[in-house]
This record gives C-alpha cells, sequence and structure tokens, in this order.
C-alpha cells in the first residue's frame, strides 16, 4: 500500500486538537488544490484544458477568487465560459441535448445540463481523488499501528458528514467482526463528543440570559463555531 505516501497527512492531522481531523485533512487538500489551481501550473495545457471542462462549483470560485491571483482565475473563467455557452448556445437554437450528456431529446435537456455544471468542478476533482487515499489510510493504520489507534480514540470525534463516511466505509476495509468493533469505537467517540459539544452549546445560549451575565464562559465562547463545524463540515470565522 502506499502507505508511505499517505501516513504522514493522515497521523498529522490526528495530532492536531480539533473537532474533526478528517476535516482538517480535506482543508489541507483543499489549500494546496488551489494554490497548484491559480500558481504557474493554470498556463500548462493539461490544466488548462480541465479547467475549461469542468469549471469550478460555487464554494470553490470563491475561494478562488478571494486570492490574488485574478489574472490566472479570469484568463481559467474565460476559457470555460466560452466552452459552455458555445455548446449552450447550439442546444437552445436547435432544441437538442448538449453532446454526450443525455440518452434522449428532451425540452429540459438545457435544465439537466446546468445542474451538470453546477456539480462540476476541476478543484474537488483533484481534492477527493487523494482524499479517498486519505480515508482509506486511516482504516489501514487502525489496523496496523498501536500509536494511531490511541490518538484516534483520544480525538475529540468528528463532524457528521465524516462520521457517516468511517462508519460505513469501514464494512469495506475489515471483516465483519472487525468493522462491527470499529464501528463500536467509532460511536462512542462521535457520541461522547457530540454530547460534549452540545453542553457547551447549551452554556453559549445561557450565557444570553441577563441573569448568567457573570457567569463564567467555561469552553462556550466558541461552542457554536464547533457545533456548526460538527454538523456542517465547514469553518466559521
Amino acid at each position: 500500500m502506499s502507505d508511505k505516501l499517505y501516513t504522514i497527512p493522515v497521523n498529522e492531522a490526528f495530532d492536531v486538537d480539533c473537532e474533526c481531523p478528517v476535516c482538517l485533512m480535506y482543508k489541507n487538500l483543499e489549500e494546496a488544490a488551489i494554490e497548484f489551481t491559480l500558481g504557474p501550473s493554470y498556463m500548462e495545457d493539461d490544466v488548462r484544458m480541465a479547467t475549461n471542462k469542468l469549471g469550478f462549483c460555487k464554494r470553490h470560485v470563491k475561494k478562488l477568487y478571494g486570492r490574488q491571483n485574478r489574472l490566472g482565475l479570469a484568463l481559467m473563467e474565460m476559457s470555460h465560459f466560452d466552452r459552455v455557452n458555445e455548446e449552450l448556445l447550439k442546444a437552445a437554437k436547435k432544441n437538442i441535448k448538449p453532446a454526450g450528456l443525455f440518452s434522449k431529446e428532451k425540452p429540459e435537456a438545457l435544465t439537466a445540463f446546468a445542474e451538470k455544471l453546477k456539480n462540476s468542478c476541476y478543484i474537488c476533482e483533484r481534492v477527493d481523488e487523494t482524499f479517498d487515499r486519505y480515508i482509506a489510510t486511516i482504516f489501514y493504520l487502525y489496523n496496523t499501528d498501536d500509536a494511531f489507534v490511541k490518538k484516534f480514540k483520544a480525538s475529540k470525534g468528528f463532524c457528521l458528514e465524516h462520521f457517516c463516511i468511517l462508519y460505513d466505509r469501514a464494512k469495506k476495509e475489515f471483516s465483519a467482526s472487525a468493522a462491527e468493533s470499529f464501528r463500536n469505537e467509532l460511536n462512542n467517540i462521535y457520541f461522547e463528543n457530540i454530547r460534549r459539544v452540545r453542553e457547551d452549546l447549551q452554556g453559549f445560549v445561557d450565557k444570553f440570559d441577563y441573569k448568567n451575565a457573570d457567569k463564567p464562559w467555561g469552553n462556550s465562547r466558541d461552542a457554536l463555531i464547533r457545533t456548526i463545524l460538527k454538523m456542517n463540515s465547514e469553518e466559521v470565522e
């Protein structure tokens, strides 16, 4: 297995004191993909061909726009813009399906075309390929590395999305008995930490009652931020 390549970032994520190390792994991959896309690579033919075809989802085009390379983004957007609208114009004029996308010609083909574009993203594809290997590496380390198992059990749990991914993936990565054991441990970690965050969120809410104005914040000051991460896999500031 390619453990030498992927164990380091996985281990490093579980070393961090955070509410979901898997979110952190994804965030690091996402950051690297954005830097790559807006770096010198955007002038390379294979990258331009891919961004021209796939474009960017709403989430990632906002992140790209927030960086300083507006020229690079403009060039990629211009190519994608021209390709999409050229194909769309042909389809709209002839009332036919956009080439190669649908099995039958129908009036609602343009709506389906727009939906397909909405879910198409160069950054997502670049991240997801490596992220899947990171998930597989979690199971590999859990099965082979006692030190990692300790870190896994000592973690603050996971967000809802990544808890479900780990829970479902266990069946693929382990034997039936090993998968059941992993899931039991995962449940303990997840729900114990969900209770912790829920208590902190209650403390956050209680602070808005004037009767608790002088009550210490304790661990509740950032409880809303942590709750959003647990439920939405998203960091907010």
